[in-house]
């Protein structure tokens, strides 16, 4: 069970179900923490660990705090041709964006394209789960969240906008090895410095700043990450904020920015199904894929990778050998399991 010094390596069939069993104490409904735990293990499996279990903690304190509402039933609000729009009445976030999913997936096949908002979800996790699950049925999936002020806008020296993410599938000759872009608008995802404070490590200079606005190595002192690549990452947020929440009736930033608070998440989900534009696409996609991959690697590269292929190798090598936690996750996660009476399984302790 144990790997290097630092990191506790767990397996993923022991992992997930202790996952759930810590979320359905904490409040959440049996299909709820499921549906979370298979999002978060996802994430730890392809080496995500900054969108895994180590939110597990955070996911109950926000039931208690009524960010999460365990009761919601999300459903249907609006809509017209290929556009749906849902309201998940703060249900938690990977419950409402596999709904998005999969109503944006229904209305593709219909339409050829479909559109989903979600509006009024917690936290999502990693976004690639969502593009991972259309692109397996042979769909184009896009997804972007969008949350609170997380994140310093370029020029100013106050967070204005969130850390929100945009991931993009498209299918290949392999259902299970798409290209998967899933990205930050943030030099880094939040989850990272969480992961960095969990493993008692720096973290590097660009990452984020302390409550001064000053750069700061201790992920214990940072206060708001910055922008990827300067006035391109917080104008693409912003943009993402339009789209997700401004588009849906439910504005996040300006509400925050004026009155404060937390005022939740929304999401979008597009889905595109390529035979509505032509024939051969996945072979195209593979054509293209092999053609970037007989470039010649840079100076002290071993390879040229696609979008997403280190993230699906990572998954093998985990899926054989386990998922190695940081010991501050363990401990914490072990925390709330003597906390809500959760056994702890042999794997795990």
């Amino acid at each position: 069970m144990t790997g290097a010094s630092d990191t506790v390596a767990i397996g993923a069939d022991a992992l997930r179900p202790f996952a759930a069993d810590l979320l359905r104490a904490g409040g959440f409904t049996a299909d709820q923490a499921d549906e979370t735990a298979a999002m978060l293990v996802w994430a730890n499996l392809r080496g995500a660990d900054s969108h895994g279990v180590l939110r597990i903690p955070r996911y109950v304190e926000m039931v208690e705090l009524g960010l999460i509402n365990p009761a919601a039933e999300p459903r249907q609000v609006s809509g017209k041709g290929a556009v749906a729009v849902i309201d998940a009445q703060r249900a938690p976030g990977a419950v409402g964006m596999s709904l998005a999913a999969r109503k944006a997936s229904e209305l593709a096949d219909t339409h050829g394209i479909g559109w989903c908002a979600v509006r009024s979800i917690s936290h999502a996790g990693a976004i690639g789960y969502y593009a991972h699950q259309v692109a397996q049925a042979g769909r184009i999936g896009i997804v972007m969240t969008a949350s609170k002020p997380l994140m310093i806008y370029h020029g100013s020296s106050a967070e204005g906008v969130s850390t929100n993410p945009i991931a993009i599938a498209a299918p290949t000759g392999n259902p299970d090895r798409p290209l998967l872009l899933d990205m930050s608008t943030a030099s880094v995802a939040l989850g990272k410095i969480m992961a960095a404070r969990d493993a008692g490590q720096p973290i590097p200079v660009g990452w984020a700043v302390d409550g001064n606005g000053q750069a700061t190595t201790d992920p214990r002192e940072a206060k708001a990450v910055l922008p990827m690549a300067g006035p391109k990452g917080s104008g693409l947020s912003l943009m993402i904020e339009v789209l997700a929440s401004v588009l849906t009736a439910n504005p996040l930033i300006a509400v925050a920015l004026v009155h404060g608070g937390d005022p939740g998440g929304n999401g979008l989900v597009a889905v595109l199904d390529p035979s509505a534009f032509g024939d051969n696409f996945t072979l195209e996609v593979d054509r293209l894929g092999a053609a970037i991959k007989s470039l010649p690697p840079a100076a002290g590269a071993d390879s040229v990778y696609l979008p997403g292929e280190r993230g699906f190798e990572e998954m093998e090598r985990r899926s054989r050998a386990g998922i190695p936690l940081a010991r501050g996750t363990v401990s914490r996660l072990l925390a709330l399991a003597s906390k809500l009476n959760v056994a702890v399984p042999e794997g795990v302790a």
